[in-house]
């Protein structure tokens, strides 16, 4: 069992579109890299000295390049290895236009598709919790 001081902050953010997918990206497929080469939702490891919210905003610009704002808290997770802190915007990225930094390529899935693969993570928990929410139809960009 991990002590609850020792573990680490994490934060990652759902991107939804007017169809009702949600963005993920490919990890990279390097020795040593945890879950390499499978589906994960954007996000990062919290710095010392940094809230959830500097996280992903820092995150979201260090990997797609984007100046993240207005976002949501959707919900904090208490995993086995961290805090998993999950915010999410209802936006609709040009992927091709992305100049990705980390993973080999992003892709929108459906709630079924996100389902049907095996996300790194935790992060089927978090979108299946996510889509089953379903307060995001509703939700202004």
């Amino acid at each position: 069992m991990v002590d609850a001081g020792s573990k680490h902050k994490g934060c990652s953010i759902i991107f939804v579109n007017d169809q009702n997918k949600v963005l993920l990206f490919l990890r990279d497929d390097k020795p040593g890299l945890p879950f390499p080469g499978r589906w994960d939702i954007l996000g990062g490891h919290v710095e010392e000295g940094e809230t959830p919210d500097q996280c992903i905003k820092r995150e979201m610009q260090e990997e797609i390049g984007l100046d993240l704002d207005d976002f949501s808290l959707f919900r904090v997770y208490d995993f086995i290895d961290r805090t998993e802190y999950a915010f999410w915007k209802k936006i609709d990225l040009d992927i091709d236009r992305i100049q990705l930094t980390e993973g080999q390529c992003l892709k929108w899935f459906s709630a079924e598709k996100a389902e049907q693969t095996d996300l790194a993570y935790g992060s089927n928990r978090i979108l299946r919790d996510f889509f089953k929410k379903n307060f995001y139809n509703s939700a202004k960009r």
